[in-house]
């Protein structure tokens, strides 16, 4: 079967400065790739520099006139994530994009970050969170617009409110879908905070469907020697056009939420073909998880007090 391209427009972006985590492959590289492509200039926090360094020299590759750069980030470590705050509050230029995209998924066994916490949770959330509560005086500077991605799994299972470490008993893809939640319900409490608060920010979600990214690709360092099954379907589905997206036409939906004048704060992209596993970008629904302000303000505080910092 035939896929159908379709693609979005990306307005100028000169003179944006734009942050993407997650940018050295994949979804993320993607992103950073078309915000650079419109002008922006796109900083780019890696935790592999190898890595960084392919994937700058990819994007200069082909924008020859590109203005990206390289700093270091592991958002499993609390330490590292204050580090780049305080190193792009040391250089003190307002940020106007923010693509909080990095993520890992199932290891297949329980690991933890840095700090303690379920490797999934720490990283997926509770790291974009403490990027953003550092990045907060820059953001507001910028007046930025903030989007966040999630994952069709915020669309299944919920938070473990009583063992948010998974310390008890430890399901992989439960574990995932309560990251995607919690972050997702941070993206909305966000936003609300911010038209309380006058900062001057927007903060929306989106989600890419289902592509053959490297979420579920072998990954050792999460203790995945070879390629899940999963993504071995996705990859033979997205090659004839079946259902699932690209790796192309998931970025779309980030990109909307990032760059589109017409898109809102507190609003939820997703892809619109069949399930929101693929096609092109639109707005939808939010999940009935992530509907929910008493979880979000609740998710906020709990964030807070893990994290160790008060907005």
């Amino acid at each position: 079967m035939p896929r159908q391209d379709f693609d979005i427009t990306v307005p100028d972006l000169t003179g944006k400065r734009a942050v993407v985590t997650g940018a050295s492959d994949g979804i993320g590289l993607g992103i950073a790739l078309r915000l650079a492509a419109a002008g922006a200039e796109v900083v780019m926090p890696v935790r592999n520099p190898r890595k960084g360094e392919e994937a700058a020299a990819r994007i200069r590759e082909r924008i020859p006139d590109a203005n990206v750069s390289l700093r270091a980030l592991d958002l499993s470590s609390l330490a590292s994530v204050e580090e780049l705050g305080k190193a792009l509050l040391d250089e003190g230029r307002p940020l106007h994009i923010l693509v909080n995209n990095a993520g890992v998924m199932t290891p297949p066994d329980r690991r933890t970050t840095a700090d303690g916490f379920e490797l999934q949770f720490g990283t997926n959330h509770l790291g974009h969170f403490a990027l953003v509560h550092h990045l907060l005086p820059l953001l507001r500077a910028g007046r930025a617009r903030v989007t966040s991605q999630v994952s069709v799994a915020a669309n299944r299972n919920a938070i473990n409110w009583d063992d948010l470490n998974w310390e008890r008993s430890y399901n992989g893809m439960r574990a995932y879908s309560q990251s995607k939640i919690a972050f997702g319900l941070f993206g909305l409490e966000l936003d609300r905070r911010s038209e309380a608060a006058g900062w001057g920010i927007t903060s929306n979600l989106s989600h890419p469907g289902v592509a053959p990214t490297s979420l579920l690709a072998a990954r050792p360092e999460v203790g995945r020697a070879k390629d899940t099954l999963g993504v071995r379907l996705i990859r033979t589905l997205s090659a004839r056009g079946v259902l699932v997206g690209t790796v192309h036409t998931a970025q779309l939906p980030a990109l909307h939420a990032a760059t589109s004048p017409e898109a809102k704060g507190g609003a939820f992209y997703g892809p619109s073909g069949p399930g929101h596993l693929g096609g092109p970008p639109a707005e939808q629904k939010p999940y009935s998880r992530l509907r929910g302000i008493e979880d979000a303000q609740r998710i906020w505080r709990m964030s807070e007090e893990l994290v160790g910092v008060h907005s």
